[in-house]
């Protein structure tokens, strides 16, 4: 392992020195003279397999300590996505931390899973027009013969239940439902069940304490359906773009391509993009401090 992953969190905040993470600082400040406060950036590869998760938020809190937030935080978003619980913790700290107790969200292009509950917590998001957020319904990896395969517990949770009632209505022969039945285990339905009403839970305070406050959590359920089950998407990589975002009732700007700040947000989304896809797997920074996780050899 290396040093500097057994390091303390704060200590483990490295002021990189070569050229690339320099031209990202100066876009960072570029950005802060137009947007008027300290912005941060949170990338985690969609190349590597790595995910949101605890270990991140330790890093942002460490990050944010440092910097003076008196007058806000602006977040620039960028991953596939991970634990929900973990988005959650990420929000706290982002309100905690912010002077204003508020953040906006920016998504330069992708904010998928755990990122777009991320971007729930904001008191808006900022987006461009292909910029994408995606459905929060928990998914399940399974490897079959070598082949990790991705299944929608909603989608695990619906095929038992329709399983179960037809053969709860079937009078003659129920051994074909019984053989079905028994590829599934109850515990992990319930277990299933219980994920996926702790996604929409995390979503509906969040919405409920932010961007939709005064809205009960009935009616937000209902205005966020979309990204709540695949039933409408009917993928979970199926990008949520900024007009049926903002249809949801989420509280949204949409930057014009030909805007400065359009052009710098693109740059810095290409350069740190680039950099978790070969060199590194995350990446989170700001104009004064940035941390790397090595990619995978």
């Amino acid at each position: 392992m290396a040093e500097n992953e057994t390091m303390p969190i704060i200590k483990r905040i490295i002021i990189e020195q070569n050229q690339g993470p320099k031209t990202r600082k100066n876009i960072f400040i570029e950005l802060e003279k137009i947007l008027k406060m300290p912005i941060i950036s949170y990338f985690t590869s969609f190349r590597f397999p790595v995910m949101i998760e605890d270990a991140d938020a330790d890093i942002l809190e460490g990050i944010l300590q440092k910097t003076d937030l008196s007058n806000g935080l602006a977040v620039v978003v960028s991953s596939p996505g991970g634990f929900g619980i973990t988005a959650e913790r990420i929000i706290n700290i982002f309100r905690n931390y912010s002077g204003t107790g508020e953040y906006w969200a920016i998504v330069p292009s992708k904010a998928k899973s755990a990122a777009t509950m991320i971007c729930f917590g904001a008191s808006k998001i900022i987006m461009g027009g292909t910029s994408e957020l995606g459905p929060i319904d928990p998914q399940i990896a399974v490897s079959e013969k070598g082949i990790t395969k991705r299944f929608s517990l909603c989608n695990l949770v619906d095929s038992y239940d329709d399983l179960f009632q037809r053969a709860v209505k079937e009078k003659n022969n129920l051994q074909p439902y019984l053989q079905q039945l028994a590829n599934y285990d109850e515990r992990e339905i319930k277990e299933f069940r219980t994920a996926i009403s702790l996604s929409e839970d995390i979503a509906t305070r969040t919405l409920s304490s932010g961007m939709m406050k005064g809205m009960s959590e009935k009616e937000i359920k209902q205005k966020i359906e979309v990204f709540l089950t695949p039933q409408k998407t009917k993928s979970h990589g199926r990008p949520i773009y900024v007009k049926e975002a903002i249809s949801c009732g989420l509280k949204i700007d949409l930057i014009d391509k030909k805007e400065k700040l359009y052009e710098l947000f693109c740059e810095l989304y290409t350069r740190t993009n680039n950099f978790v896809s070969t060199k590194a797997s995350k990446c989170i920074e700001n104009s004064q401090y940035s941390f790397a996780t090595p990619a995978p050899k």
